[in-house]
């Protein structure tokens, strides 16, 4: 960001870099970052941002008097104002799409397509993406021309400091797990993934009733009041959380100790999403995930991928090593087939 924000031309009243992202709260966080920037400019820089659940009217009447010159927003608001006439932004130097495969899981890119479509041949055009599917290809070929390709491969696919530990729910209250492995340990941080909003609710209920001060993030919720939850949980006044995805792609929240996936998400992409949530700036991690005997296929794809998991099991209030679910399947492959009278061996 430091570059784009050090070639606006200080004395132009006009829009000259649009950010957008996909989420509220990804908006913000990138609307703060921007902020402590450029407070150490030697002139005032014009920020504004622009996100669903706020005063429309109220960004129209201030646009009216003043233009900002770095704009950040989320794509369906900020191509309101921008087809409203209110924010001009064709006129722009440069346009970030951040998180651009989110963008598209969120069904936001024909919106982001608009906004593009505004500005000139010469915009400097950014794309940032954790992935890049083959649906998201179109738009990027409509719109870069040559485009210079940095791809950044991390050593390895989850940090070396993560535990990554893999449970089976098989006979178990899954529910009841949980706040097992919430309670087992002294977790500084831990959160909580499920894959609807419905089940979010239903495991922050069970966890409440249990006496746990749980707080809870998903798409459901306003906007002011995820704001005020994420506040919170960036001051530690909640020691358990559990949320949607929403959380898991780029937002930054300090001091995870502890990620679980309740369940393996639809996309597994996003299952190094939600576990790279911990373990970060050296410090220790572990993720845990509980899975059935329906998600066999799932956890093959992710070890075909190059994640390795640890198999454990909780006994006598403990968690401990077990054994590894595919015990059977490697000793045929290392010593033939095993005769049916011999597989208690096993």
């Amino acid at each position: 960001m430091l570059p784009l924000i050090d070639q606006i031309e200080l004395d132009k009243n006009e829009v000259q870099v649009v950010i957008t992202a996909p989420s509220r709260e990804l908006a913000e966080q990138i609307y703060q970052v921007a902020k402590q920037i450029v407070a150490f400019a030697p002139s005032e820089i014009r920020i504004a941002k622009f996100v669903g659940g706020t005063d429309k009217q109220k960004q129209l009447e201030q646009l009216q008097h003043q233009q900002p010159q770095l704009a950040i927003g989320t794509p369906g608001r900020m191509l309101d104002m921008a087809n409203e006439g209110a924010l001009l932004i064709h006129k722009s130097k440069a346009f970030v799409v951040d998180e651009a495969d989110m963008t598209l899981d969120l069904g936001f890119l024909p919106e982001v397509d608009q906004i593009a479509s505004k500005f000139s041949e010469s915009i400097q055009m950014l794309v940032f993406s954790a992935t890049v599917p083959e649906k998201l290809r179109p738009f990027l070929k409509k719109y870069l021309t040559r485009p210079i390709i940095e791809e950044i491969k991390p050593k390895t696919l989850l940090s070396e400091t993560i535990e990554n530990w893999l449970i089976s729910t098989k006979g178990k209250d899954r529910e009841q797990l949980i706040y097992q492995l919430l309670t087992l340990g002294e977790p500084y941080l831990a959160v909580v993934f499920a894959n609807t909003k419905e089940y979010v609710d239903e495991i922050t209920e069970f966890l409440q009733n249990q006496g746990l001060k749980v707080a809870k993030i998903h798409g459901g919720i306003a906007s002011r009041e995820r704001k005020r939850v994420m506040r919170q949980i960036q001051h530690l006044d909640y020691q358990y959380v559990v949320a949607t995805d929403l959380a898991a792609r780029g937002i930054d929240i300090e001091g995870i100790s502890h990620v679980i996936n309740a369940e393996l998400p639809r996309d597994l992409d996003f299952f190094i999403h939600r576990v790279g949530r911990t373990g970060r700036n050296q410090l220790q991690g572990t993720a845990i995930t509980l899975y059935d005997p329906s998600d066999e296929r799932a956890i093959d794809e992710l070890e075909k991928r190059g994640i390795v998991f640890e198999p454990k099991e909780i006994k006598n209030g403990e968690v401990i090593a077990t054994y590894d679910r595919n015990r059977r399947k490697k000793t045929r492959e290392t010593h033939g087939r095993i005769r049916p009278q011999d597989d208690w061996l096993c």
